[in-house]
């Protein structure tokens, strides 16, 4: 999970984000960058999330501790 902060910002199309940012208040925030999500999480972690998880998880910290809570 070292890189995770890194791969959310860039699938985000942003310089930098905090664990605090609610997802919700990007531009880039769609259903393109759910399917992100999701590919980045099986690739790099093999953890398979549903858009309705991701969705669920309102802020980069929620979604990142749902991604580790599956690991």
């Amino acid at each position: 999970m070292e890189n995770f902060i890194e791969s959310i910002a860039e699938i985000l199309e942003e310089e930098t984000v905090e664990l605090s940012d609610e997802l919700e208040s990007f531009e880039a925030w769609d259903s393109l960058t759910i399917l992100s999500i999701i590919a980045i999480c099986d690739a790099e972690y093999g953890v398979a999330l549903s858009a309705g998880e991701i969705e669920g998880s309102g802020t980069i910290l929620e979604l990142k501790e749902l991604i580790e809570s599956k690991m």
